[in-house]
């Protein structure tokens, strides 16, 4: 009896240890590998879709979508369906964090694209790196410790594939200086967005460079709504233009205020204008003379871009794209598939390595390649508008 107790324990235990064995055949020092897990892929998208800037990451969310709708139809990839989890980080890092934890320790994917703001990308990525699940943001711009450490160390598992402050704060200078023949500016920007101060200080930087002066700098709290005391204290000023980094919700009021105030001079920013929804904050009768880098337009026309929008038009009755962060997300979507079809494996650490080696990957906004930083070399374009409308598209 007691060598039966014996043998049945024995079977036991081994049945046990073939279990756990199998088990672990997805996850391991070199990270995530979906082909344990059947006949999809699994990529998270963590994305900004309630909150105050839901417009960037649903736009961002909608363009990802559609490209991997197109590759999914098209047989998907490596054999395989790409199956995208979506989680709503609420416009808030914090809970970019935890759903970044989520998707990559629970839900194992191999990959992760968004957040689309700078601050809550910056939030996922020592989750990235812990787990070496890699992870991409087509609109991450900040400069600061993104793709590379304070220690100046290149972060294996992070990429862009957008340009970054420095270059479209610069690119506005240069545009103002050269094109705009701005010999004085006034600088009015969020303090409280590592975004915004980037896009300023490279601002401040190019344009004193090029023989200019910043005759005044502002600054506002994201959140705020009146804006009318500085504005009147600038109106009483001599300047050129005004550079006013930020995002849509403020910037939106700032246009409509101070053009109620009677300030005419051109307005001056980032890709951070770029959303209908400051169109309908600012109100189109107000936005004139307004400049502003992006990474995509309508207006710039090459095969690439004008094959998309026929398509996107197609599966929305007409309707245009809401922004530049459709056509990027788009881009995303088919630039992260490129690297898994290289890679050959849905394995994390094997994408990540075809994602650092892309080159001449030709994108609906443009052809680039990845640098030795995990960053894309790209070009921007700069976009005016008049009466809410995109009159001319610049790249530069």
């Amino acid at each position: 009896m007691q060598k039966r107790l014996v043998m049945l324990l024995l079977v036991f235990m081994l049945a046990l240890a073939v279990t756990v064995t199998g088990c672990a055949g997805g996850d391991s020092d070199s990270g995530t590998d979906s082909t344990a897990s059947g006949d999809t892929i699994k990529i998270g998208a963590n994305y900004e879709l309630s909150g105050a800037v839901a417009s960037y990451g649903s736009d961002s969310l909608e363009g990802f979508q559609m490209a991997i709708d197109e590759i999914n139809a098209a047989g998907g990839v490596l054999g395989k369906q790409i199956e995208v989890i979506v989680k709503d980080n609420k416009s808030e890092p914090a809970e970019a964090t935890a759903a970044a934890e989520e998707l990559m320790t629970r839900d194992n994917v191999v990959l992760s694209v968004g957040p689309a703001t700078s601050g809550s990308y910056r939030a996922v990525i020592p989750v990235a790196m812990q787990n070496k699940v890699p992870v991409v943001s087509s609109s991450a711009t900040a400069d600061d410790d993104i793709t590379v450490d304070k220690s100046g160390n290149v972060r294996e598992f992070v990429f862009r594939t957008c340009f970054t402050d420095s270059f479209q704060g610069r690119v506005m200078a240069n545009y103002a200086s050269d094109k705009l023949d701005a010999k004085t500016a006034v600088i009015y920007a969020d303090n409280a967005s590592d975004y915004a101060k980037g896009l300023a200080a490279n601002f401040k930087d190019q344009f004193t460079q090029n023989g200019g002066t910043i005759i005044d700098e502002q600054a506002y709290v994201a959140g705020d709504k009146d804006f009318n005391a500085v504005l009147t204290n600038l109106k009483g000023k001599d300047f050129d233009v005004i550079f006013v980094p930020g995002y849509y919700e403020e910037v939106g009021l700032i246009i409509r205020q101070a053009r109620e105030l009677g300030i005419d001079q051109p307005i001056l920013g980032g890709d951070g204008f770029s959303s209908p929804d400051l169109i309908s904050i600012a109100g189109a009768e107000n936005v004139n003379e307004v400049y502003f880098s992006d990474h995509s337009s309508p207006l710039d026309q090459s095969p690439e871009l004008d094959g998309f929008l026929d398509k996107y038009r197609a599966a929305n009755n007409g309707k245009e794209p809401n922004s530049a962060f459709v056509s990027m997300g788009y881009d995303m979507g088919m630039f992260v598939a490129d690297a898994i079809k290289r890679a050959g494996s849905a394995d994390s650490v094997a994408i990540a390595q075809a994602l650092s080696s892309t080159t001449n990957f030709k994108g609906v906004t443009g052809s680039f390649s990845v640098g030795d930083d995990n960053n894309p070399i790209k070009s921007a374009v700069v976009i005016k508008l008049e009466n809410g409308e995109q009159v001319s598209a610049e790249r530069i």
